[in-house]
């Protein structure tokens, strides 16, 4: 399997893209767009998907958690996902800029995108930074491989990472998950 995978992303290309984005026509939705990758592991079908009314509290205000419906996920894998901060941040932004009704992030034209003008904006934003190998899914994939390299940190088990990533199969969930050669040296040395 690898080599057909997306690759997952260090933190310094995570900077590069969020950097090169604040200098984009659309600074805030764009960024809002990276993080919903990164930070809430969304596919960009779910990105394209997702509407004000999934990430607002009753109060009109960027709740705690995303409510991601049925009808935006993949196989009605709806779920329910905590907002990271720097992700809770973005949408406040991005609320300010918008009547907070339908998509989150839309076109330059006020309207829903489709799952592909994510992908294709994904695959030019990395194609701009010289990203090789990398492609919409490489947000969710770093997501995932960090919440399962951290997930012991609180408790929690690959379990939680799979409905977190909105998996039906803890089998999928794993194939997510980046392995990572230092650790695996250290880890030998221990042996």
């Amino acid at each position: 399997m690898a080599g057909k995978q997306a690759k997952t992303l260090m933190e310094s290309d995570i900077k590069s893209m969020l950097r090169y984005v604040a200098k984009n026509r659309y600074p805030v939705r764009d960024r809002a767009t990276i993080l919903l990758s990164i930070k809430a592991g969304l596919r960009a079908g779910e990105i394209a998907n997702l509407t004000w009314p999934m990430v607002l509290n009753a109060h009109g205000k960027i709740g705690p958690v995303i409510e991601l419906s049925d009808v935006a996920a993949k196989r009605k894998s709806g779920r329910s996902i905590p907002i990271h901060p720097q992700l809770q941040t973005s949408l406040k932004r991005l609320r300010k800029l918008s009547d907070a009704t339908g998509p989150i992030i839309t076109s330059e034209r006020g309207g829903q995108l489709t799952a592909n003008s994510v992908v294709n904006w994904f695959a030019t934003l990395y194609r701009t930074l010289d990203l090789q190998g990398c492609s919409s899914h490489s947000g969710r994939r770093t997501f995932i491989t960090k919440a399962a390299r951290r997930v012991h940190r609180v408790g929690g088990s690959l379990r939680d990472v799979q409905q977190l990533a909105g998996h039906r199969s803890l089998a999928m969930t794993q194939s997510y998950i980046d392995g990572d050669t230092r650790i695996k040296r250290r880890l030998v040395a221990l042996l």
